[in-house]
């Protein structure tokens, strides 16, 4: 194996480590602050110290030495809550929560591969907090240089041990697959340094094969360990807890007797008599007093059978296989490159275009057995693909999760009473997706927490409960997610919207607006009603940049306020970005797709619309309801056909229904959505583009510009501003192209 190989693979590992630890901070968080409201919770203290050990336990493996001695003070700390000799405070939840900070600037500086001395000097202010809340002395010396001295200074032990009294021996022998699964022997002895002072070393290499039969991916090594600490044998046990699987541990303690040596010689060497007497004279060498212990074949130690060796020395060899373990929670899941999944999305987006030229071909030849074979790889491909899909998908709930600690942070910087409700949080969304809107959502619930919900003062007075209320929810509607993000604040003041407009010349003196359309006023760039900046939002501040994120995503988003009662926002996104179930349509010679899930009904082109020959958009009557309608052929340019039937599909976005007049009907078409080249973003309304099964090129539509420029252009028409906008519900804000 050659060294870029090695680089790789640690690179690989490493990588790991810090994806796993972030999900560790993500449970060492959210365990906190469930510690607020529930401190005598001892499931939920056990998972905050779990996740802490972990991160400390696999940055020792990688020789993160910052990240290991700070968190050790986390985790001291935490072990005090556990064992009952604290209680949980809000001066410690405060600490803990601000080390779990300080932890992630520490893993930050493992990704970026930079020291910056302010993060350390902050790991010692905090480090020192921490130990001071545990109920410790604080250290007139570095731990490692204290244990140092002791073992230096010590006297010889009076039967297993010539270190002292807080010498322990530890007997280690790690398994053939120990490298292979990415354990270091090395990190491990490293680590032993953070519970102890390091005596004695010696390495055993007596297992290793000659070199011709040596194979560079085993480990053949085994360890005989002095080790001076005050730990407790479970501290000291706990630095393997991620190797017990590939290796065998005994730990003996510092005041075990000779018999106690020679029973574990018997585990060691059995009834090799050369093997047990090399291991003695390592044992002498490192100061262990033998004087009872068997000088002939190790065979005859059983007749003197003393107290046994650590139960987990016993037990090693079992967890080493791991075969014969039940599977547990972890096994359920296997993580896989982000790269990887959408490698493979492409790779079925390809065979779903594929796919359609193939029954394209089977139509033409009109075989029924070829049309039948096809219809069958039809269905898999489909199948596939929603299953490929799925794999991308991840609960909508991880990301409101996030807003624990922000509502926690900013109602006590406030001093507001906050209560955050969640509901949906189940509800599935594609990860890319997840990812984007993190975003927007932090900036619209800390507007909330600013400028929407009232301090207890001003909440008793108007009648309400002292403590407000931030909603989140999600939800699934006709092929789309819902986000909603609301509170029982004061709500939008409609009259300060209008006058600002006004002053900044968005809005004609005396101009009469809807309520829709006076709260789209708050998307205009810089747009902000607020009285003072704060450091922590102003509502209407960077509005303009969470509406661009979403319409980016192919959403949109939407506001509903009343004044005194509070204020809801919403978003609406397409479940995934990369492939949806269409409807195919024919404008000119051109073919133009539309979400399947936004398609109501397909209709004969009706009266009024084959009267407005000519006309872009208009109005028809669809069973007593009038409806807005526009005609894709005038919209793009392509000038109406002079004969032919025509149809008008009916979408609907929402509570909003438009009609869409077309050529041609074709039905049913799984779409690979592939992005627009530069040269076609004048276009309106397009979220995109997809290849036929012919080759053909085929432009998706985006529903929300299409509507858009439906009331735009309905708009200067005399006389259609009320039927396009006030009657039918669609905003006048101009399209997102």
């Amino acid at each position: 194996m050659s060294a870029n190989d090695d680089a790789e693979i640690i690179a690989v590992a490493r990588a790991g480590f810090l994806d796993e630890a972030a999900d560790m901070l993500h449970q060492f968080e959210q365990a906190l602050l469930v510690m607020e409201t529930a401190p005598d919770d001892a499931e939920n203290l056990n998972a905050a110290f779990r996740a802490a050990h972990t991160i400390k336990g696999t940055a020792g493996l990688f020789g993160c030495d910052a990240v290991v001695a700070f968190t050790h003070e986390v985790e001291t700390l935490m072990e005090a809550l556990r064992s009952g000799q604290l209680k949980a405070s809000e001066a410690i939840t405060a600490a803990l929560l601000e080390g779990r900070d300080q932890m992630a600037a520490l893993l930050d500086e493992v990704r970026s591969g930079y020291a910056d001395p302010a993060v350390a000097e902050r790991s010692r202010a905090l480090g020192a907090v921490l130990h001071s809340l545990a109920g410790a002395p604080a250290p007139a010396e570095p731990a490692l240089a204290k244990a140092r001295a002791a073992a230096e200074a010590a006297d010889p032990a009076p039967a297993g041990g010539a270190e002292g009294d807080d010498c322990w021996h530890l007997s280690l022998r790690f398994g053939p697959d120990a490298l292979r699964n990415g354990l270091d022997p090395l990190a491990f002895i490293r680590y032993l340094g953070t519970v102890g002072t390091l005596a004695h070393c010696h390495t055993l290499d007596d297992a290793v094969p000659p070199l011709q039969a040596l194979d560079a991916e085993a480990c053949h090594l085994g360890f005989e360990l002095r080790l001076v600490s005050g730990s407790t044998q479970e501290e000291i046990e706990r630095v393997f807890e991620f190797a017990l699987d590939d290796c065998s541990l005994a730990v003996l303690a510092p005041d075990s007797q000779p018999e106690q040596f020679a029973t574990l010689l018997v585990q060691r060497c059995g009834d090799d008599s050369q093997a047990a007497a090399v291991l003695q004279a390592i044992w002498r060498s490192q100061g262990v007093r033998l004087e009872a212990a068997p000088q002939a074949a190790p065979g005859n130690a059983p007749e003197a059978q003393a107290p046994a060796a650590p139960e987990r020395s016993a037990r090693a060899p079992e967890r080493r296989s791991g075969r014969d373990r039940r599977p547990g929670e972890e096994t359920r899941f296997v993580k896989v490159r982000a790269d990887k999944l959408d490698h493979l999305i492409d790779l079925i987006g390809e065979l779903v275009i594929a796919g359609s030229g193939a029954q394209m071909v089977a139509t033409q030849e009109g075989s029924a057995a070829f049309l039948e074979a096809t219809q069958r790889v039809a269905d898999l491909v489909q199948g596939t693909r929603d299953g490929a899909l799925a794999l991308r998908m991840v609960p909508v709930g991880e990301t409101f999760s996030r807003f624990q600690r922000v509502v926690r942070d900013i109602s006590k910087q406030l001093g507001k009473e906050i209560e955050l409700a969640v509901t949906g949080g189940d509800t599935e969304l594609d990860k890319a997706m997840v990812e984007l809107i993190g975003d927007p959502l932090m900036h619209l619930v800390r507007n909330s927490l600013d400028h929407g919900i009232e301090t207890p003062a001003e909440r008793l007075a108007a009648g309400k409960s002292a403590a407000g209320r931030l909603g989140l929810n999600a939800y699934h509607e006709a092929g789309s997610i819902i986000i909603e993000v609301s509170d029982d604040g004061r709500g939008l003041a409609r009259d300060r919207i209008l006058r600002k407009a006004v002053q900044r010349g968005l809005v004609a003196e005396g101009a009469v607006l809807s309520d829709p359309e006076v709260w789209q006023l708050i998307f205009a760039p810089g747009f902000s009603t607020a009285e003072a900046v704060t450091d922590i939002s102003g509502r209407g501040v960077g509005m303009d940049v969470v509406k661009r994120n979403i319409e980016s995503l192919r959403g949109q988003i939407s506001l509903a306020s009343t004044e005194g009662r509070g204020t809801t926002t919403q978003i609406r996104l397409p479940l995934t970005l990369a492939m949806i179930d269409g409807f195919l349509t024919l404008v000119g010679d051109v073919h133009y797709v539309l979400p399947l899930a936004v398609v109501s009904e397909c209709i004969d082109l009706p009266r009024e619309c084959r009267a407005n020959a000519g006309v872009t958009c208009g109005t028809f009557d669809l069973r007593g309801e009038v409806l807005p309608y526009l005609d894709l052929a005038l919209f793009y340019g392509k000038g109406a056909p002079q004969s032919g039937r025509r149809s008008l599909v009916v979408v609907r976005q929402g509570t909003v229904r438009i009609g869409l007049v077309v050529d041609r009907l074709l039905g049913e078409h799984q779409t690979v959505i592939k992005p627009l080249a530069g040269m076609f973003k004048p276009l309106e309304a397009l979220a995109g583009s997809t290849i036929l099964g012919s080759g053909e090129v085929a432009l998706v539509l985006d529903m929300q510009g299409l509507m858009a420029a439906a009331t735009r252009k309905g708009a200067t028409r005399p006389g259609a501003r009320a039927g396009l906008n006030t009657a039918h519900g669609i905003s006048a804000a101009p399209s997102a192209r």
